[in-house]
């Protein structure tokens, strides 16, 4: 693994022709000099020319990068200014970095350091493609902004924004009482929500959320970050759809006990013949079209507007991935799992947010996962958390993922829960974060977490 190539920007500018950056693998260190070793400017950075919004119109950094690579050839590692190490994944580590350049100053990205080798010996290459295949489709202001790749002989590098407020892990540990309020819950939870709408959109099923993984932005909004457990599906998994909003109750909730199919419908079933907008998704049994017949009925139905729902219902994995506290029952039985791991997540992350401890938290790894298939969850007594979290948390929290919230109609259903009332969607951009980071002067304004959280993480396929 990847050790920190701190280096001191004043001293790195003040000697223009003998400029260093010295990486550590293990015991062997591979020096950057221009003097001594060439061959690692043999590199190749990719710069994406989309134009991405919601970047360009408050980023300064996305503008100056487009200009320094069109002023230069090509990009290479004594191009920037290496401070310090954020902190440390399976596959890298990530490196706070200022590109080097008086007209440059205070130009700061997260820079994600690959050791080719070690990728390889770990059989972890087809990971880090994924990883930047999925960063070069995002444009979405809660999700990363890909500036630019570096390749060299040795290295994958990956410049993406730097977020000054750290992680929510850092961030509750620092409250008074290592807890959230509802309205900082509601406040992270729901552009949560929002980032894992567009994601299963795109295909790309996350299947890493955790507060570790949600940063803070300078303007106290969030980002997720790191994608190299996410499963990325073919384009065609996901099927846009109008639906009614009567569509939109959750079979579990929706229907009175006497009401059979809403306990049985095959929502992974291929068999179904039904044809929309009849039903939500061609893989639901009809009793969401007697339920909306009986809307019309009374004529509320036709007063009901349109959403459109994109929800990758088809992916399949196999793979036992993620971090043992936020395993999907799913993934720990080893049946299989698609996007409905994503909303167990999003429960779990809740409750963490909101009570300082995930819920199924064992003795050991195997205690959780066992509690994870086996043990109902309980609300403690203390603290006490609003009714309305809690009944989301516990419809997100169904271990049965065909009856889950989101399972079906994604963020669609989510939005909608009452826990969310007074929440304007259209502009959570506009809304007034819990907490603003301010410029940071030490490095536990910025070192994350994740470096003490190997333990629980899982890797398996």
């Amino acid at each position: 693994m990847l050790t920190s190539p701190v280096h001191d920007c004043a001293s790195s500018s003040a000697s223009p022709a003998v400029s260093s950056t010295t990486l550590e693998v293990g015991e062997v260190r591979v020096s950057t000099d221009t003097e001594v070793e060439t061959s690692i400017y043999n590199a190749h950075t990719s710069f994406s020319t989309f134009t991405k919004p919601h970047a360009t119109s408050s980023d300064p950094c996305w503008n100056t990068m487009r200009r320094v690579q069109s002023e230069v050839l090509s990009l290479s590692l004594d191009d920037f200014c290496f401070i310090q190490k954020l902190g440390s994944g399976d596959i890298g580590t990530v490196y706070l970095v200022e590109l080097k350049g008086h007209s440059n100053k205070g130009c700061l990205f997260a820079a994600k350091v690959m050791d080719k080798e070690e990728l390889v010996s770990r059989s972890k290459e087809g990971r880090a493609r994924i990883e930047m295949e999925i960063l070069d489709m995002l444009d979405h202001p809660f999700l990363p902004t890909l500036y630019t790749t570096l390749d060299t002989d040795k290295w994958s590098l990956l410049l993406t924004e730097y977020c000054p407020g750290g992680d929510l892990h850092v961030l509750r540990q620092r409250l008074p009482e290592k807890r959230f309020d509802e309205a900082a819950v509601r406040f992270y939870t729901s552009e949560v929500v929002v980032a894992l709408e567009y994601l299963h959109m795109m295909g790309i099923i996350y299947r890493d959320l955790k507060p570790e993984n949600v940063l803070v932005r300078s303007d106290g909004h969030i980002m997720l970050t790191d994608f190299d457990l996410s499963l990325k599906c073919d384009g065609s998994i996901v099927m846009p759809q109008l639906v009614h909003d009567e569509g939109i109750t959750s079979p579990k909730l929706g229907h009175n006990s006497n009401d059979q199919s809403s306990n049985h419908s095959p929502p992974y079933s291929s068999t179904s013949s039904c044809i929309l907008p009849n039903c939500i998704v061609p893989h639901v049994s009809c009793w969401y079209s007697k339920h909306r017949r009986r809307w019309r009925r009374g004529g509320v139905g036709s007063q009901r507007p349109l959403r459109l729902v994109a929800e990758p219902i088809e992916a399949r994995s196999m793979s036992f991935v993620g971090t043992h506290e936020y395993l999907a029952p799913e993934i720990v039985s080893g049946e299989g799992h698609g996007n409905a791991v994503d909303w167990w997540t999003l429960g779990i992350f809740m409750y963490e947010l909101l009570y300082g401890v995930t819920p199924f938290r064992g003795l050991d790894n195997e205690f959780t996962l066992s509690n994870i298939v086996a043990r109902a969850f309980e609300f403690p007594k203390e603290p006490i958390v609003p009714t309305m979290a809690k009944d989301l948390i516990t419809q997100l929290l169904v271990k049965d993922p065909t009856m889950r919230m989101g399972s079906m109609m994604g963020a669609t259903t989510i939005k909608q829960h009452p826990f969310f009332d007074g929440v304007n969607w259209a502009l959570l951009r506009c809304t007034t974060p819990p907490h603003i980071p301010q410029n940071f002067n030490s490095t536990r304004d910025i070192v994350s977490s994740n470096d003490d959280d190997d333990d629980d993480y899982v890797d398996y396929y």
